[in-house]
Formats: C-alpha cells, structure tokens, sequence
C-alpha cells in the first residue's frame, strides 16, 4: 500500500509539473505574441472617421478605443459608451486625443478625402486638401488636381531635404572635423612649443582660414536650399472647416487612408516599417525610426561578447584545470557566484569610478591631453558600457564554461597524457574543443542578459538621443568613445518619459517587438552555431 501511495503521489507531482510548464509556456507565448500583434499592427493605416456631435461639433480622426461608462454611483456598467479618437493637429488643438459619449454622435462616416499627413515636427495632420500653393501661385485648388500635383512637388521637397542631410552630415561635418583637429594641433603646439611653432602655427592658421572660407561657402548653399525647401505648402481644412497651411518640406508622408485598397495599404505599411528600422528619431522620439538605438544595442552586445568570452573562458579554465582546491578556490567560486547576484545598477557605478572616471581619466592624460578640459574617453561611452557589461555576465560565463570542462571526461585527459601531450596541449587540442558547447551556452546567456539591461548603461554612456553613431569615415572609425542609443532605453524613455505617452505607445509596442527579435535572432545564430558544432564532435567521437 505505501508503494502504490508513493508511486500515486509521484505521479501527481509528475503532472502537477507539467501542468506548471505548460501554463508557464502559454502565459510567455501570450505575451509575445500580444507584444508581436500590438507592434505590427502599429504601422497598419486605419481609417479615418468624421464625426457630428449634437451641439454641432465635427471631428475628423482615427478610433482608438471604446469602453463602457460606468454608473459613477453604483460603479456598474450604465449602458453606456465612449470612443477615444485621436484628432492629432497638436498644432492647433494642443490635445491628441479626445473622449466622446456616442449618445452624443449624430452622425459617423468616413469620407474618401479625408487626408492623414505625416510631418516632421507636431506630429499628424487629419484634414482634408483644399489648395497647393508654390510660392504665391496656385498650382492646384480642388483635392483631384492637389492629389495629380502633390506627388512629384513633394518629391522635389524629399530630394532636397536629402541634399540638406548630406550637406550638414557630410561635407559640414568633415569640415568641423577637420577644424576641430587643427585646434587641437593648435593646442599641442601650445602645450610642447617645439622650436618650429612660429611656422607650424601660421601654417594652421592658414589652413583654417581656407577651411572656415569653404565652410561659408556651404552654408551660403545651405540657406539657398532652405529657401528653396520653404516655398511650397499644402493648405488643410480641418473638420470644423479652420484652414492650415503645411510646408511642403514638412510633410514626410500624405495618405488618404479611407480611399486605399489592400494594395494600397500595404504599401504603406512597408514604407512606415522601413522608416522604423532604418530611419533616425523626431519628435522626442515619439515618431520616426530607431535605427541608431538598433545599432547602437548590437554594436554594444558584440563589444561585449568580445570582452566578456576570454577573460570567463581563462578564469574558467584555471578553475578547473590548473587550481588545486582548497581555500582559495573555495572564494573564488564564492565570489563569482555572489557577482551573479549583486544588483546590475552596482555595476553601472562601479562602471563609471572604475572605467570612465579611472581608466578613461588616465588615457585623456596620457594620449588626449591636448582636448583637456573636454573628456575624450573621461565620459560614458559605448566602450565603458560594453565593458560594464562583460563584468556584469562574466560569472554567467564563467559557471557555463566551467559546467562544460567538466563534462570532458576525464579518459580523454588521460589518453591525450599518454600519448605524450603536454596538459597545455591536452587542453587546447582535446579539452577546449570537446566544451566549445559549454562556451556558447555561457555566450548565449550573455549576450540574452546584455541586450536588455537598461540600468547600468544609464550610467556609464548610454543617452536619450545620440548625435552621431559610433560608426563612420573618420580615422579611427570605430569611435568607442562616443555615446550611444539603447533599444531598452529607448523603450523606457518613449513609453514614460515621453511629452505624448498616450500617442507613443503603439511605438513602445514596436519597438519592443524589434528588441525581442534582436535577442531572439542573436541567440538563435549561437545556438545553431552550437549545435553544428556539437554534430561535429560527435561525428569526431567526442
């Protein structure tokens, strides 16, 4: 009777077990495929609904959401609704989203011409086209000949907006780099005062007055290409019938939702997704794209594969491979288990004593000396960050490795000895090999526990909105110095920092659905990587 009773109870546990992992496993499905719909349907072009209400009111806007309004007695549903429709045109009303009782709509539709705009300050415009003006003429005063006109005019608009991008990031930006290097040769002189300096410094004065000539030169171009970007508007009429002019060169995108087909709706949803990933931030990062907080956490997470796999592999291996035990080894292992759970925001202020205000202070004394005050490496930067970071998962490396040399068994050791290797050659040529899986199991936790850390990295370089990538065609062109954008940030920032919280969230969806499937992608390219190797070695015999 008590081995049934055992037997009975262990079957209970045994489905009680798998009931907790199944219901485990629906509950994270759940919430990435809500955080996945939520995201993609974020860019999705949905119609825009014009509304009467009873005292006259028209509005012209996109449904958001509609709940019940509660008895404020009682605290039961009353029977009654309300929509929240997004009216955008911050410009004008100040609010972008307004709530309506429907018992107080007359009447609803959704009229073909009624226009979304996307623009690059103040967010979407819903109204309907009336005039396009170029200058003082009128090259089109009904929504038929606006609609033939708009597209190659607005065109025109974008291939001059890009023509002003890569002015002022190409040739203004590497004229700034360069006169910002003579200032710095300037300060060298200053600073040695070697028996030539008379001649070297009228040679820099010389240089940077041709600079600073063409740098003029440019921004004369500039003020022409503005000029020319500023003539041009589309006047809207709003659903109350208020008239607004729009620059041309403001608007990023005009749709008429409620006339596009399928067709016609796709398309625009791949340029919206394409903006997303490839495009650079506006509005407070409320709109626009993510790409250099994209680049930024990849770049971040690969520095810190680099920094954090030899120094978890070395101390790994001396741990199990050349430590005798005792007390020593004891603490060590002590140590690195109680790193594993120290608190991530300690190693962010360790990060910025340590890092940038130690070691980033030496190397501007030593080899940066002449931009002194400014820090060149005495400030946060996506190197310290990266390299916070390593320290912050190294113990995960370290158990993982440690894990997988142990699973070497000890007959190949053995063998490899009495064939007369030497233990060093045991260890790279039999050992490291057969607990390659290992290693990139501890590489594959890190780099899952890196890409969304959010805490230390505001400490040690990580900002709301870089200016620059670390990335580009200056010398040394890895600039791991500079200050970098963060996807996990960028979520916290956008959805509770931002001035509009309430239209960023559809952004807050997207962009964490983008960050799921960068970890995601990054750890499914090193478990393939694991597993290819594993069929390796077992095709070897390991």
């Amino acid at each position: 009777m008590a081995a049934r009773a055992r037997e009975a109870l262990a079957g209970i546990g045994t489905w009680v077990t798998a009931a907790a992992l199944a219901i485990d496993l629906l509950l994270i499905a759940g919430l990435l495929g809500l955080v996945a719909w939520q995201g993609a349907v974020a860019f999705w072009p949905r119609p825009l609904v014009a509304l009467e209400l009873r005292d006259g009111t028209r509005l012209l806007g996109q449904v958001e959401e509609r709940e019940a309004i509660p008895d404020l007695q009682t605290g039961r549903h009353s029977g009654a609704t309300r929509t929240r429709l997004r009216v955008a045109n911050r410009d004008l009303g100040g609010a972008d989203f307004v709530w309506i009782d429907d018992a107080d709509v007359v009447r609803s539709e959704t009229p073909p011409e009624a226009t979304s705009l996307e623009r690059l300050e103040w967010g979407p415009f819903y109204g309907t086209p009336v005039e396009l003006r170029v200058g003082e003429r009128v090259v089109a005063g009904d929504p038929p000949a606006i609609w033939a006109a708009f597209p190659g005019l607005h065109r025109e608009k974008r291939a001059l907006r890009e023509r002003l991008r890569g002015i002022e990031k190409g040739v203004i930006g590497d004229l700034n780099h360069e006169i910002e290097q003579l200032r710095l040769a300037e300060r060298r002189l200053e600073r040695t005062s070697p028996p030539d300096r008379a001649a070297r410094e009228a040679e820099i004065a010389a240089r940077r007055g041709a600079l600073e000539a063409r740098y003029q030169e440019e921004v004369g171009k500039l003020d022409a290409l503005r000029a020319e970007l500023a003539q041009g508007e589309l006047v809207m009429a709003t659903a109350d019938g208020t008239r607004h002019s729009i620059p041309l060169g403001q608007i990023v995108r005009a749709a008429r939702p409620n006339a596009l087909g399928t067709a016609g709706k796709l398309r625009l949803y791949a340029a919206r997704v394409a903006e997303f990933v490839t495009g650079e931030p506006r509005e407070a990062n409320t709109e626009g794209g993510i790409f250099p907080a994209l680049f930024g956490t990849v770049l971040m997470v690969f520095l810190m594969a680099i920094a954090v796999v030899p120094f978890g592999v070395l101390a790994a291996i001396f741990l199990r491979e050349y430590a005798h035990e005792g007390w020593a080894v004891r603490a060590a292992r002590i140590a690195v288990n109680n790193l594993a759970g120290v608190p991530s925001i300690v190693f962010g202020v360790f990060g910025l004593g340590f890092f940038v205000y130690g070691v980033g202070g030496a190397l501007d004394r030593w080899f940066h000396a002449d931009a002194l005050p400014t820090p060149t490496f005495g400030t946060g930067g996506i190197l310290w960050a990266s390299l916070t970071l390593a320290l912050l998962t190294v113990p995960v490396v370290i158990v993982a490795t440690e894990e997988g040399l142990a699973a070497v068994p000890q007959g190949m050791r053995q063998g490899s000895r009495a064939l007369g290797a030497t233990q060093f050659e045991t260890l790279r040529r039999v050992v490291l090999p057969a607990a390659a899986p290992g290693l990139l199991t501890g590489l594959i936790l890190a780099m899952a526990r890196a890409a969304g850390e959010v805490a230390p990295l505001m400490i040690v370089g990580m900002v709301k909105l870089a200016p620059s990538l670390p990335l580009d065609h200056h010398p040394p062109f890895l600039h791991l110095e500079r200050k970098f954008m963060h996807l996990g940030f960028h979520i916290y920032d956008v959805g509770f920092q931002s001035p509009n919280v309430e239209a960023a969230v559809p952004l807050v969806f997207a962009t964490t659905a983008l960050l799921i499937a960068l970890v995601v992608t990054l750890n499914l390219t090193a478990i393939l990587m694991r597993n290819r190797l594993r069929h390796r070695l077992a095709g070897r015999g390991f």
